[in-house]
């Protein structure tokens, strides 16, 4: 079977499919070209893929090949160089309908790993979670170089400096790295989560959990989430979190937001009138920046300074930790190659598995995710 590695051609991309760990494995039973310069980004050398067993090619020459892995949905012009019937595998975005429809027009059978679900057997292949891991490390790091203070408490000879206060709103993969992380830079950390279970989490990691008390069953329910994520709660809950929020805000150093709903626009949690009422010097990191941001005044790809307060629209916060993230994902992605590759190395996409089934965005010159 030959696997194609083509570079990431997005602005700002700076992940690999595959690492020569993940390559190495692949070479021993299988043909894999990796483009020229695909992994420098990620600090990973054309010899290093030599060397694990890969040949060194063109663009055309990786898209040529039966399986083809990516990070980013292909555009017009990669679209255009793989063959009818080619096997694409990558962060494909899965409710980008257009994306979709054109990757069906252009005969691809396509796997969108962000669709797959969160199951036991599928932990290893979860994309989004060993990518939002990196993400919230990396938030924390990004807001502790923008804020002009400490994080820790330092007592000196000329005095004590407080301790930074950090808010972390989402507590999903990301949020709970971020407590992590700058609870290991000294901080003193708050965080709130619309799933109740997430309190102990908090709690363990050395964090203070922001309940918001739910007065009715329905907002119990949907409280729980589905299928690992949350779900977007009703007005009445949001209002009265957005009370809380606002009130922690004004005291918080720092204030990291991760919320997202699959397929929704980013969730409001820090509204303008909460960064008027910020301390001069705050800092906020918007993860959800892509998805239209957790706070409306954040700018994509920009730091900007509102009301006196800092706020980092940085997206994709896993692309500043290229070499770590590649080899997640390209772990990741091996994992899934063991799913749809039979012990006798052939292609065999098994539609009934629930995993296929899930991530399988299009194939035949069909859409098969509506």
């Amino acid at each position: 079977m030959r696997i194609g590695i083509p570079a990431e051609t997005r602005p700002g991309e700076t992940r690999v499919a595959a690492t020569p760990e993940t390559v190495k494995k692949l070479a021993a039973r299988h043909q894999i070209v990796v483009q020229a310069g695909a992994g420098l980004p990620a600090s990973i050398p054309d010899e290093a893929y030599a060397a694990a067993g890969a040949q060194i090619a063109s663009a055309q020459e990786a898209y040529g090949c039966a399986i083809v892995l990516k990070v980013r949905a292909p555009d017009d012009a990669e679209r255009a160089l793989m063959p009818t019937g080619t096997v694409l595998i990558g962060m494909l975005n899965p409710f980008d309908a257009g994306n979709i429809a054109a990757m069906a027009t252009a005969g691809l059978s396509a796997f969108a790993l962000e669709a797959v679900p969160r199951i036991t057997r599928a932990q290893s292949m979860d994309v989004l979670s060993s990518q939002a891991n990196i993400a919230g490390y990396k938030a924390v790091l990004v807001a502790a170089n923008t804020y002009q203070r400490f994080m820790p408490m330092l007592m000196t000879a000329a005095g004590t400096v407080k301790a930074a206060r950090v808010l972390i709103m989402g507590v999903g993969v990301a949020g709970l790295q971020a407590i992590a992380t700058a609870k290991r830079l000294g901080a003193v950390i708050e965080a709130s989560d619309v799933r109740p279970p997430v309190k102990e989490q908090v709690e363990s990691l050395g964090a203070k959990f922001l309940d918001v008390p739910f007065l009715t069953d329905e907002e119990k329910e949907i409280a729980k989430g589905s299928g690992g994520y949350a779900r977007a709660m009703p007005a009445d809950w949001m209002r009265r979190q957005a009370e809380l929020v606002h009130e922690r805000a004004k005291l918080a150093d720092i204030i990291i937001t991760t919320a997202l709903i699959p397929g929704r626009a980013a969730p409001v949690l820090i509204s303008e009138e909460t960064v008027k009422a910020m301390k001069p010097g705050s800092v906020i990191v918007d993860l959800a920046v892509e998805q239209g941001g957790n706070c409306p005044l954040s700018e994509l790809g920009k730091t900007v300074v509102k009301h006196g307060v800092y706020i980092v629209g940085e997206p994709n916060l896993a692309t500043l930790v290229a070499a770590d993230a590649s080899a997640l994902y390209a772990r990741n992605v091996l994992d899934f190659l063991k799913l749809i590759i039979d012990k006798d190395d052939l292609l065999l996409i098994d539609r009934e598995d629930e995993i296929i089934k899930a991530s399988l965005v299009c194939a035949g010159g069909e859409v098969l995710r509506k």
